[in-house]
């Protein structure tokens, strides 16, 4: 993470935001609430959040994050994008306060999305995060997940290799990981694959809808 007048930035996020924005034009049309896992630089909620005006965008990251996250989204004083909260996935109560109930533990979402964060948790968080999906996404509701996938063991490209291998360095637990293996839990959590889009740099956008 680099720092650009004063914020947090990252160039991957400037440079997918659009590939992204594509799949999202097709998907949230009918979402009026949206949460993001791993909020990161917050250049995407920015981004998003001023383009789709009628989703509330409630971003999310880990607490030693989220006040890095929160210096480019109060910055953008955008009425339906609120000060991002922390969030743990591997936490059973993900403490998602709902503003017109009060309701901490069972608010839900029309639309979930995260970018470049399954690889960089462990197999376990993954488990979890998925666990979590289906208690706080709505009937019919979408998941928008961006990143690197293996598919039947192997990697898109040699640079994915080079990356997992960098990723395994610095956090044996961590690593690209099999699309299977992950559609498998989304399946286990009520959730069925729609769309796997191809997108810029070797990564891919997976969409799965909730079934009950």
């Amino acid at each position: 993470m680099k720092f650009n007048n004063s914020l947090p930035y990252s160039q991957a996020s400037e440079n997918n935001k659009i590939a992204i924005l594509k799949v999202f034009k097709q998907h949230l049309k009918g979402s009026s609430t949206l949460l993001e896992i791993g909020g990161g630089t917050g250049q995407h909620a920015a981004f998003f959040s001023d383009i789709f005006k009628t989703i509330h965008w409630q971003s999310t990251d880990l607490t030693s994050n989220v006040n890095l996250l929160n210096l480019r989204i109060l910055q953008t004083n955008l009425s339906n994008l609120p000060r991002a909260t922390a969030l743990d996935v591997n936490q059973a109560d993900w403490k998602l306060k709902d503003e017109t109930d009060g309701d901490v533990k069972n608010r839900k979402f029309d639309s979930i999305f995260t970018a470049n964060s399954l690889h960089i948790m462990s197999a376990s968080s993954v488990e979890n995060f998925f666990q979590g999906i289906a208690r706080h996404l709505r009937g019919s509701g979408l998941l928008l997940v961006y990143g690197p996938f293996k598919y039947s063991g192997s990697f898109t490209s040699k640079s994915n290799a080079l990356f997992d291998q960098w990723l395994k360095d610095k956090d044996p637990m961590s690593g690209i990981r099999d699309f299977e293996w992950v559609n498998t839990i989304a399946k286990t959590n009520r959730l069925q694959l729609i769309e796997d889009n191809a997108m810029p740099a070797n990564n891919q956008m997976l969409v799965w809808t909730k079934f009950e």
